[in-house]
């Protein structure tokens, strides 16, 4: 009889929206944050926070105070890798229930960089397509930040890809993996086998890189001008393939993300984790506050973040 007390306890504070509080807090890092997302207030959220906390005789969050970002205990991991799956489903059977009420085709319109569109969007279509084979997905070249930000307003796309994305009253973003910094180098350089490189092993090395349009780029060489590492950049490019080809073929070292150097197209390539931290690269998935989100495309982005984890 204790173990069914016990039960209907935590059944008593364990409902989707506890599931989503959580969740919320979990990815934002904050209550306040998390609050804004859901369209709580920010003491209803907490409410529905401590209910599922009691419930389960666990603490889910360390928290600091302050504005220092808040995160999961170990059993707030655990609670959020079961509450994913069940959220997950909850989506599958709405975005199920949506496609049949239209009677037609369902349409998901994501912006995409070049690295989402050639090593993340691959992987998650292909297990999203298997459950809901009639959603038309469509992937829209979206490298500018901004141009994304306002197609997102005008409700020209559902979803688009963004590094280090910042929030504000329209959009919101959804990180879906870090992807920092790493030099892709031939297999048969003279840096390739180094026990701990660093950045400093670019200095007066040949490189390929990216224009500086990219605020990225921009924020790597400031950093190497700060450490006094001075590459010669002999190329540059917006090409993420031309970049690895022009490597491949021994004309300089690159700097790249993890996620695309982990996918290099050619076999002569390998890659070098620098040992310092570079400025922070994460992928995010960004939709507009005000626009309602269609359970389809909730269920995608729940796809995307699978593949990429």
């Amino acid at each position: 009889m204790s173990q069914v007390r016990s039960i209907n306890t935590i059944k008593g504070g364990l409902g989707l929206r506890e599931l989503q509080a959580v969740l919320a807090v979990a990815e934002l890092g904050s209550f306040r944050r998390a609050a804004a997302a859901l369209g709580y207030t920010q003491s209803a959220l907490s409410h529905q926070v401590s209910a599922l906390e009691a419930a389960l005789g666990q603490s889910l969050f360390d928290r600091p105070g302050g504005r220092a970002q808040v995160r999961l205990t170990p059993a707030g991991e655990a609670v959020c890798r079961r509450a994913r799956r069940v959220l997950s489903e909850v989506e599958a059977v709405a975005a199920d229930a949506e496609q049949a009420a239209r009677g037609e085709s369902v349409r998901v319109r994501i912006g995409v960089t070049q690295t989402s569109a050639a090593e993340i969007m691959p992987a998650a279509l292909r297990a999203f397509r298997d459950d809901y084979p009639g959603v038309e997905v469509v992937l829209v070249a979206a490298d500018e930040p901004e141009d994304s930000r306002d197609a997102l307003r005008r409700g020209e796309l559902d979803l688009a890809f963004s590094y280090n994305s910042e929030t504000d009253e329209y959009i919101e973003a959804i990180r879906v993996v870090d992807d920092p910094w790493v030099i892709l180098t031939r297999r048969d350089s003279g840096i390739a086998g180094l026990d701990d490189p660093g950045f400093e092993a670019l200095e007066g090395q040949d490189l390929v890189a990216w224009t500086r349009r990219w605020r990225g780029q921009v924020d790597l060489e400031d950093t190497w001008a700060r450490r006094g590492i001075t590459p010669r950049i002999v190329y540059r490019t917006d090409d993420n393939l031309a970049l690895q080809r022009l490597v491949a073929a021994g004309l300089g070292h690159a700097c790249i993300g993890r996620v695309v150097a982990s996918g290099a197209v050619d076999p002569s390539l390998t890659w070098l984790e620098p040992h310092e931290a570079p400025p922070t690269r994460t992928i995010a998935l960004c939709y507009a506050r005000h626009r309602p989100m269609t359970a389809t495309a909730r269920t995608l982005i729940t796809a995307i973040r699978a593949q990429s984890a």
